[in-house]
């Protein structure tokens, strides 16, 4: 299958990178190279860009795209949540500007073979680094009932969270459970029928379960105050977001860099040592256009924010 990725809210992530033809960027979730693509094609020779993804159909996708750039381009098979090693392997000190498009991709949803969907049926996989020995089918099957109610009701936010890990459990009972198909039926038996109307009764429980599997909030709130701190000066951080435990997550680590003081209010100066990295760009997330929601309609719930490092706050 190929990979193809429409790359959402492009126009407004490129702008907000406010890219410099000679310096430095990461794409912390390369992809197809959708957003990259265009980045490296501002670069001039001094310019380069760095390429990180853990799923190898992305990085050979990504390879065959920026091949015409290959002589400013370092691609690196690995998880964003590691990219301060891959910058000091690289001999990088600082950057200009850090994109992340976090979540799961149009060609994962609809590669059937990955099990991302319950639109088709597949074995219970979700892995966005195919190297792992843990998959879908070992949180379904191998959780127990408190552990798949919690990560449903936290990362699916599903208020059936409780009668679907029962379900679960009763279900594998009998026997493994084993695909997609065989966890909607059991999903669709635990939501009572005037509540599957509005979305697929199966939607919340695979987002908790490849939340969990990926550890994808884990990586993203450890990440975030790293990449900040190697930014060069005016440098910037664009995060794209699809749901509101991402953007939560966001929203507070830029308010956090941006004030760090953790002084009481009524103190009239500041004592604690906490000096601000830079300031938040986007006090409200840009969203995209009706006019892309109607021609991508996965783009409706993405949110973009953007972080800008300022070096003077420092001094």
């Amino acid at each position: 299958m190929e990979f193809k990725h429409r790359s959402v809210l492009l126009d407004e992530t490129i702008e907000n990178l406010n890219i410099k033809p000679d310096g430095i960027y990461v794409d912390g979730t390369l992809g197809g190279a959708g957003h990259s693509s265009h980045i490296v094609e501002r670069l001039t020779e001094g310019g380069r860009l760095i390429g990180i993804d853990q799923d190898a159909d992305a990085i050979k996708a990504a390879s065959e795209r920026l091949k015409p750039y290959a002589d400013r381009v370092t691609i690196v098979r690995d998880n964003y949540c590691n990219f301060v090693k891959v910058l000091d392997d690289l001999g990088i000190d600082k950057v200009d500007g850090i994109l992340l498009d976090i979540g799961v991709s149009s060609y994962q949803l609809d590669n059937e073979e990955r099990g991302f969907s319950y639109r088709n049926d597949a074995p219970l996989d979700m892995r966005m680094d195919q190297r792992s020995n843990i998959s879908a089918r070992n949180i379904v099957n191998d959780y127990s009932e408190f552990d798949l109610y919690r990560i449903i009701r936290d990362y699916g936010e599903d208020k059936f969270a409780k009668n679907i890990a029962k379900h679960i459990v009763q279900a594998r009972a009998l026997k493994p459970i084993e695909t997609t198909y065989e966890l909607n039926e059991i999903i669709r038996s635990a939501i009572p029928a005037k509540f599957r109307m509005d979305t697929h009764p199966s939607k919340r429980t695979y987002q908790a379960i490849r939340i969990e599997l990926n550890h994808e909030l884990e990586v993203l709130e450890n990440s975030i105050d790293d990449m900040i701190k190697r930014l060069n000066d005016r440098g910037r951080l664009c995060i794209i977001t699809f749901h509101s435990l991402e953007d939560r997550i966001v929203k507070n680590r830029f308010r956090i860099n941006e004030n760090p003081c953790t002084c009481p209010s009524s103190f009239p100066v500041c004592v604690c040592g906490n000096k601000s990295l830079g300031k938040v760009i986007t006090r409200k997330p840009i969203i995209p256009t009706d006019e892309e929601i109607e021609e991508n309609p996965r783009s409706k719930s993405s949110k973009l924010r953007v972080f800008e490092r300022i070096w003077e706050d420092e001094s």
